[in-house]
């Protein structure tokens, strides 16, 4: 799944990427924006970073992502 940044999205599960850090479980449910979607990686498994409602900025894996309609 491609993200653009500026789109907004949802941590919506763990994820199963070697990158997930127990800290991240508290993430889940949380809203945030693509700030750097790393596509000129172009690699789908790839990290992206984003910015979460009152928690900063973290680098993500993709498949705990969703894209959200707000």
């Amino acid at each position: 799944m491609a993200f653009r940044r500026g789109e907004k999205v949802e941590v919506f599960q763990r994820s199963s990427d070697e990158s997930w850090e127990t800290y991240m479980d508290r993430f889940i449910g949380l809203h945030g924006i693509i700030t750097d979607p790393d596509t000129a990686i172009n690699d789908p498994d790839a990290l992206v970073e984003v910015s979460l409602e009152g928690k900063g900025t973290h680098r993500l894996p993709q498949d705990c992502l969703r894209r959200i309609d707000e």
